[in-house]
């Protein structure tokens, strides 16, 4: 599979909105390019990608709306809406805020957000210019089966 079929598939995935194989999720990352901390900054919209596993319920009970990413050191991981529909971000979920470093997964470096009270690392890669997939790693993230979690972000308009 080249980069052009896993952006194709990719969206083929998220105008269904049905569930995915995590092992389709592994292979489609495999073949994206990764990011740079600085290339990632602003506001991103997110969505899960729909595997069954545990985390995408935990964040649809939060409400959550995307990241926000304002330089490497200041990073708002879990910014969610309260009942009123205003944004906030949720520090009580994330364990505090969180940061951006070039971290190795899967034998590549690539953008990682580190949060600050969890032992969590969301790493990133480009689907396209203003679209990333994340993939959600560290202790306790992994499933029943041994699988991470998946999520797009889409930037926001500045």
């Amino acid at each position: 599979m080249d980069i052009e079929q896993a952006r194709a598939r990719i969206a083929v995935i998220r105008a269904a909105g049905e569930r995915v194989i995590a092992d389709e999720l592994d292979q489609l990352w495999a073949v994206l390019e990764t990011v740079r901390p600085e290339e990632i900054l602003g506001s991103w919209k997110g969505s899960a990608f729909l595997t069954g596993h545990h985390v995408e319920d935990m964040l649809a009970q939060a409400k959550w709306h995307g990241k926000r990413f304002h330089s490497a050191s200041e990073v708002q991981p879990l910014i969610c809406r309260n009942d009123n529909g205003e944004l906030f971000s949720h520090t009580e979920l994330g364990g505090g805020e969180a940061s951006l470093w070039m971290v190795e997964f899967r034998g590549e470096s690539t953008a990682t957000m580190v949060y600050d009270g969890r032992p969590v690392l969301d790493h990133f890669k480009r689907i396209d210019d203003d679209t990333l997939m994340g993939v959600m790693n560290g202790r306790g993230v992994l499933d029943s089966q041994g699988h991470h979690f998946y999520f797009v972000l889409e930037r926001e308009p500045s």
